[in-house]
């Protein structure tokens, strides 16, 4: 073979070797797409593997304190199903905040003696800690639904100051969220924090909590607000017609100092809803 017909041998497998390179980097986009896909599909496999095992933990034995197995469960599904939207670190920091929220019910019902059982996380709903026992009066009752807020609004506070002082974008969307969080939690309308509170001063803010709840529906379609009203909507009936003998009955001093508070923490946190760095 001459010279030329060796370089021309060497052109044709450049030629090709070129081709194949162009038709593996083609498909690279579809590729990436299906590769966000898996990861969808592969965290929802996950958090439903974790449900299973939760559902058959108590038959197996295979841990001890299933209170605290429940709670870190119900965390990492809520994690995991937030993610999918948000991407983890949100995701994470949002469960966190959640769960700060729901420890502040849970160390004032040990204060004021009431037992209750662990935090429980439900995706795209928020978090509860059941009250095993009943508040003495209505200012227990306001106290207890004050401390979720409260400590929740703390924390979200410092996430959204560490985040304007470091610039980080990912803490002040989270702080704002928390914020968020906690001011819903705020409406006057049973069974939320909002609505214990209010029902310790004046029933009167429950009327106005369920006109800015009706509003909020109809402007949102949220199916939760759907769900709040109608579930405090009997709550109201039921204590309507069946009042606890002396469970409302509270000094006008105390009934002042709760709406005080209430009405400081909620012209607080939209204060600082306008902190934007």
């Amino acid at each position: 073979m001459t010279a030329a017909g060796d370089a021309e041998g060497r052109a044709r497998e450049v030629e090709n070797l070129r081709a194949v390179y162009q038709s593996l980097q083609q498909p690279q986009a579809p590729v990436e797409a299906r590769s966000g896909q898996a990861k969808k599909v592969a965290a929802g496999a996950a958090g439903a593997g974790l449900l299973f095992v939760l559902g058959k933990a108590k038959f197996l034995g295979l841990l001890a304190g299933v209170l605290k197995f429940k709670t870190l469960a119900t965390m990492l599904i809520s994690i995991g199903a937030y993610a999918i939207e948000w991407g983890w670190l949100f995701a994470l920091g949002f469960v966190l905040l959640i769960f700060v929220h729901e420890m502040g019910h849970a160390v004032a019902m040990r204060i004021e003696g009431i037992p209750a059982g662990p935090p429980v996380f439900i995706p795209f709903v928020g978090a509860f800690v059941a009250m095993q026992g009943h508040p003495r009066d209505a200012a227990v009752e306001a106290r207890v639904a004050m401390a979720g807020p409260v400590v929740g609004s703390l924390a979200a506070w410092a996430v959204l100051g560490a985040g304007l002082e470091l610039e980080q974008r990912l803490l002040v969307a989270l702080g704002h969220t928390g914020i968020l969080l906690n001011l819903f939690n705020l409406v006057p309308v049973p069974p939320l924090d909002g609505g214990r509170i209010a029902g310790a001063f004046t029933r009167t803010y429950w009327l106005i909590g369920y006109a800015v709840g009706i509003t909020a529906l109809l402007v949102t379609g949220s199916p939760i607000l759907l769900v709040v009203l109608v579930v405090g909507l009997f709550m109201l009936v039921r204590r309507w017609r069946d009042p606890m003998p002396g469970y409302d009955s509270l000094p006008r001093r105390q009934r002042t100092l709760i709406a005080l508070a209430y009405a400081a923490l909620v012209i607080g946190l939209v204060g600082t809803l306008s902190l934007r760095g």
